[in-house]
């Protein structure tokens, strides 16, 4: 299998890039995102000294950090070079962005990675930012008390959940009071939008906004499992939960205070860090279904080039780099960040590493898209309006029938789509 890695060295040799320039990358720092980025950037410099490469830590929240993107994008800043960027933006930043196949080397290591991901970065023929690592929901959970309360496995339904998580409740907190039965992502920003989209579309209700563009969401399926949601809020979750993201989820849970948790691929390594109170003690499986099937929602981010970089070869060159298969390797077996190269999923390191990449191949595959390429450059403002819709239930503000006939409105509205059923 050809490694596709393109370096600054044979830039240089081509005569275009200029020596002593500086690249700076937007990047996360959810779990050990920002240790991991800085790492790489340390090897892509020691690599090529003719260049500085500088990590700016952005928000945790997905919401957060595209406002401040936004900052940058509408004063035209170069102080930015490169993005890290979510799945579903590729279409609402496509005015800021370069295409990436004017670059050596993006061509032949686009082939490397999933092809849908490939797509979804491509708008109107250009690449516009290449995969860096993917994600889908997964449902974590503890087997030691699976098994001390006699459950055979992972509950297959929403309410095998409800079930389970408050028998353990109820018994865990005999010596620990501050024991909770499921933890996740409530609070009003992109996270729940993405636990949102996994409740409805498990239920058979739909996907908010169809790929043909039709209004769904305000469906009998959609309400009745939005409802549900909103009763775990203080029974089998913290009421704290409607303001929690990822990682206040991990940090409850990795403490040993939860039974469940529905969080990214990215905790299974922190959870079994020197240190977590459930090292050991938990594993991964799908999400629960309602009337459906189980669903989990696509997640992942990439690596874009800003159109107002001073720099963009070297900043080009650097995202390539980041993508590598090499450095995918090192996100996957340090982070449990799932690579977005194919090959990396038959890799034995990888799979020693991180054995539920290989044997849940198919929910990653298979992970349920937001609804950001059929309303672009408006998914911001759809996916605003449905979890702050979900998040006005979850809180008691509304009930999910309310709810949802007025975000069918408001989806009208900021969309011009017709409604019609899932």
């Amino acid at each position: 299998m050809k490694k596709i890695l393109f370096s600054l060295a044979m830039v240089l040799a081509l005569g275009t890039v200029a020596l002593a320039q500086t690249v700076t990358v937007a990047a996360g720092a959810v779990g050990q995102e920002l240790e991991l980025i800085k790492a790489a950037a340390q090897r892509y410099m020691d690599a090529n000294p003719g260049v500085t490469v500088n990590v700016l830590e952005t928000p945790d929240l997905a919401t957060d950090r595209l406002g401040l993107y936004l900052q940058f994008f509408e004063a035209q800043s170069s102080e930015i070079d490169v993005y890290q960027i979510d799945v579903i933006w590729p279409g609402d930043l496509a005015e800021h962005l370069v295409d990436l196949y004017q670059f050596p080397g993006f061509a032949e290591a686009a082939q490397e990675h999933f092809p849908a991901i490939v797509e979804n970065n491509t708008v109107d023929g250009q690449l516009l930012a290449i995969p860096w690592f993917t994600d889908a929901g997964l449902l974590y959970y503890r087997t030691d008390l699976l098994e001390k309360y006699g459950f055979d496995g992972p509950p297959a339904t929403w309410d095998e959940l409800e079930d389970m998580a408050m028998t353990i409740q109820e018994g865990e907190r005999a010596t620990n009071p501050d024991f909770w039965g499921y933890v996740w992502q409530g609070n009003s920003y992109e996270g729940l939008t993405c636990d949102g989209i996994e409740w409805v579309a498990s239920n058979n209700g739909g996907s908010i906004i169809s790929p043909d563009g039709v209004i769904t969401i305000n469906n009998p399926n959609a309400i009745e499992i939005i409802d549900q949601a909103a009763s775990w809020v203080g029974t089998i979750s913290p009421g704290g939960v409607t303001g929690f993201g990822e990682e206040d989820a991990r940090n409850l849970w990795q403490s040993g205070n939860s039974a469940f948790m529905r969080n990214w691929p990215y905790a299974f390594s922190l959870g079994n860090s020197e240190g977590s109170a459930v090292a050991g003690l938990f594993d991964v499986a799908p999400l629960p279904a309602g009337k459906g099937s189980p669903a989990a929602c696509l997640g992942g981010w990439q690596l874009a080039v800003s159109k107002y970089s001073e720099n963009p070869d070297v900043a080009a060159d650097v995202a390539l780099f980041l993508a590598s298969y090499d450095e995918q390797k090192i996100r996957a077996i340090q982070g449990s960040l799932n690579p977005t190269i194919m090959a990396l999923y038959e890799d034995p390191d990888v799979l020693e590493a991180a054995p539920f990449f290989g044997s849940l191949y198919d929910v990653f595959t298979g992970a349920q898209p937001r609804p950001s390429t059929v309303t672009a450059p408006n998914y911001a403002q759809v996916s605003r309006a449905f979890f702050t819709a979900v998040h006005d239930v979850l809180t008691g503000q509304q009930d999910a029938e309310t709810a949802m006939a007025l975000l069918e409105l408001d989806l009208e509205a900021i969309t011009g789509f017709p409604t019609g059923a899932p």
